[in-house]
């Protein structure tokens, strides 16, 4: 059911809400709104983890 080969970035954008979208999304969308990106991760639990140190490390805004 997991794509093995999907991984996970976080992106934040001009608000300062950091989101977590998938490699797909993340070239479907070519944003260009995007300020900053972390990743790539492996699972989503693991960019849920990182964007809580983010937050807490004042990088992110929570939502």
């Amino acid at each position: 059911m997991n794509d093995s080969s999907q991984k996970y970035y976080i992106v934040k954008k001009p608000e300062k809400n950091c989101e977590i979208l998938s490699s797909t999304q993340v070239e479907q969308k070519k944003d260009p709104n995007i300020i900053e990106t972390w990743g790539p991760f492996n699972t989503v639990e693991e960019a849920i983890a990182r964007r809580v140190g983010l937050i807490r490390a004042g990088k992110c805004q929570p939502q």
